[in-house]
């Protein structure tokens, strides 16, 4: 079984009237995703393409559909209002897409999403996906080029968008699928976060390999290492983003602005091989792991 999301998910999409909603709720419902309502306060009772109907709140919209998830595109400044919303409607997973969310409202979705017990993605995550098969349908909430997935066995999860689908990609050419596909966003606060997302993957039985794609700054591969040398035998492929940038560097990531980037990326990749963790050097390197290491049997 894939994680988080599949065939089966229903989804509503905060924001779906604007620019970015709509264009991405097209998409996503074209690559199969079961998109049932959007939400846009003060426009409930549209239509969007002729059969998504659009509600003025989150409740609404599930009452009426009985959607377990949702996708948010809304401006930074009403992100925490529409995860509340999201939550306050018991949805099962909610992926922000938003970017740029003012700390202290960061602070309070963290807060809000732990303990409330829902499975937050982001803000600033690009999304999650799980590959359609023969036999299938997939599912992909987010902004994700949705052709570059294949379904196969192995899980990725990933802090840096362009990153993972680059992962993505080479990984499709070189034949390994994906099961699903989890970007948890590369901010300093965040719902899940990569152990996550590991531990996920661990308990999956259609999952045989995992591959993390990490960056420099914040703490998230070094918590995922701890727990993975004492819990995880599956293997294990990672890749450090940031590695090479010269003296202070922002990589788009709050978490990624370090006085040393190199001795950073160095910490992380030797405790990911501490914890046995197989380490690329490049990201078109992960699929040659997989095939030059006995690492899926």
């Amino acid at each position: 079984m894939p994680i988080l999301v599949n065939e089966s998910t229903s989804v509503i999409v905060q924001g779906i009237t604007g620019a970015a909603g709509i264009r991405h709720a097209r998409l996503n419902l074209e690559y199969g995703t079961r998109i049932v309502a959007g939400v846009t306060p003060g426009k409930g009772g549209r239509f969007v393409d002729v059969n998504i109907p659009v509600f003025d709140t989150v409740r609404d919209a599930v009452n009426e559909t009985q959607a377990t998830a949702s996708i948010i595109f809304v401006p930074p400044h009403t992100a925490l209002s529409a995860v509340c919303e999201a939550v306050d409607a018991r949805l099962e997973l909610v992926v922000c897409v938003t970017e740029g969310v003012p700390m202290s409202d960061l602070l309070r979705i963290n807060r809000l999403a732990s303990l409330s017990g829902v499975r937050l993605l982001g803000p600033g995550s690009p999304g999650v996906i799980t590959p359609g098969s023969a036999t299938h349908a997939g599912c992909s909430m987010g902004i994700m080029p949705q052709g570059i997935f294949s379904h196969g066995n192995i899980g990725v999860v990933t802090r840096s968008g362009t990153l993972g689908y680059e992962a993505a990609w080479n990984l499709s050419s070189a034949g390994f699928g994906q099961t699903t596909w989890v970007g948890v966003g590369g901010g300093s606060i965040c719902g899940l976060r990569i152990v996550d997302v590991v531990k996920m993957f661990n308990a999956d039985s259609a999952t045989d390999g995992i591959v993390i794609i990490g960056e420099i700054g914040g703490t998230q591969e070094e918590e995922a290492a701890r727990w993975i040398r004492h819990n995880c035998r599956k293997p294990i492929v990672g890749y450090i983003a940031g590695s090479v940038s010269p003296g202070q560097r922002r990589m788009g990531h709050a978490p990624a602005l370090t006085g040393n980037p190199l001795r950073n990326a160095t910490d992380k990749m030797e405790a990911m091989r501490e914890a046995g963790i197989h380490i690329a050097t490049t990201p078109s390197a992960i699929p040659e792991l997989f095939f030059t290491t006995p690492l899926l049997g």
